[in-house]
């Protein structure tokens, strides 16, 4: 790993900032208060190649890799953007690495080329009400009949579903009951939205309302086999090769939030005086802050770590997990005490810190909480015995 200054790096973050630059805290306020997708926002991102940044050139991608998604996502978070301008978009970044690795040579043909151009929406399909992070417990069901697949069930969290055209999601082939080990019967299939026998609802929540997350039910859906990704019953496994860059760009995307945080806080607090001085001389004030640029400075080490190691095909779980959690742990942390250091005024929307309070929190429970994580490092890295 090198740790110079790097020009491909810096021409990325120049060129994001650019775009950003035409898109204030004051944009993405209006965007989610009224719930209204950031087209524009998108559009603009799709026109200067940053989508498909990591999908190869033959696809019409950009050929790079995921250090430098996540350096895109970062500077978008970071321009105060946070969320929800990264939700917009990140998906067609890490998403359709199944489809890449596993999908048929036709349907890669047809799919990557106008994801890569912002064309083709994709949302994600894993979780489901009763299953929530036990994803061999998912009960949403295909049979298989004739050259078809039938799908039935429902998946809650699927951000963006009414905006996109297909869903990569995960489904069950061969029952529970029926397999030897858990992960197997799990299959992944590519399929369309815009049918009568998809019902979405979108769910209220506290954040991040820009960009919608909907409850997803299929009812008696017929999908092409041909839509089948890979081989029946090995979805589980492909599935990983999205979830570690997942985590990654997760990661930087909590990074951006928390610089944002600290930058407004700082800039606050050298403004506002109070006792005759700015109320940034107070150590109460400046620790704190000092303290939040520390942390996030050690989670965008293990950020770095984390993506050169899945760039360089090597194994990187235990640094994309590490680096999830320390990036969400750092980001609410900072958040928290922008929000402090504003006082009353934290809690007033004009500010905009308490949107950056409220988004960072979601990435201390998404894409994977902050528990499963500990799960993970202390079974698989540690050898300790599993507690689930």
């Amino acid at each position: 790993m090198d740790f110079g200054d790097n020009e491909i790096y810096e021409a990325i973050r120049e060129g994001v900032r650019r775009v950003c630059a035409d898109f204030p805290d004051e944009y993405w306020s209006e965007k989610d208060t009224n719930h209204e997708f950031p087209w524009d926002f998108y559009e603009k991102v799709a026109e200067g190649g940053w989508i498909g940044i990591a999908i190869p050139e033959e696809f019409g991608g950009g050929g790079k890799g995921i250090t430098e998604a996540s350096i895109v996502l970062e500077e978008i978070a970071a321009s105060g953007a946070a969320m929800n301008g990264c939700s917009a978009i990140h998906l067609s970044m890490f998403g359709m690495e199944p489809v890449r690795k596993y999908g048929s040579a036709e349907l890669v043909a047809e799919v990557l080329p106008r994801v890569a151009s912002g064309e083709l929406h994709v949302a994600f399909g894993v979780t489901e009400p009763d299953a929530g992070t036990d994803t061999t417990k998912i009960r949403t069901r295909a049979e298989r009949d004739g050259d078809e697949y039938v799908i039935t069930g429902a998946k809650v969290w699927t951000s963006k579903a009414p905006y996109c055209d297909m869903c990569l999601l995960l489904v069950r082939t061969t029952p529970f009951e029926e397999v030897s080990s858990p992960t197997e019967g799990i299959s992944l299939f590519l399929v369309d939205l815009d049918d009568d026998a998809v019902e979405i609802t979108p769910i209220p929540k506290v954040g991040r309302n820009a960009v919608v997350s909907c409850e997803v039910r299929y009812d008696g859906l017929r999908v092409p086999a041909s839509r089948l990704i890979g081989d029946e019953g090995e979805g589980f496994r492909y599935i990983l090769d999205g979830l570690n860059p997942e985590r990654i760009l997760i990661a930087a995307e909590a990074f951006g939030i928390g610089k944002a945080a600290v930058r407004k806080a700082v800039e606050y607090a050298k403004e506002r005086v109070v006792f005759d001085r700015p109320i940034g001389m107070n150590q109460g004030i400046a620790f704190p802050l000092a303290e939040a640029h520390m942390k996030l400075h050690a989670a965008e080490l293990a950020i770095r770590e984390a993506s050169w190691r899945y760039d360089n095909d090597l194994p990187c779980a235990e640094a994309a997990n590490t680096a999830k959690y320390l990036a969400a742990e750092a980001s609410f942390f900072a958040a928290d005490r922008a929000m402090q250091t504003f006082g009353g005024f934290g809690y007033a929307s004009e500010y905009h810190v308490e949107r950056y309070w409220r988004e960072a929190r979601l990435m201390k429970i998404a894409p994977v909480s902050q528990e499963m994580v500990l799960n993970f490092i202390s079974s698989k890295t540690l050898g300790l015995p599993k507690s689930y």
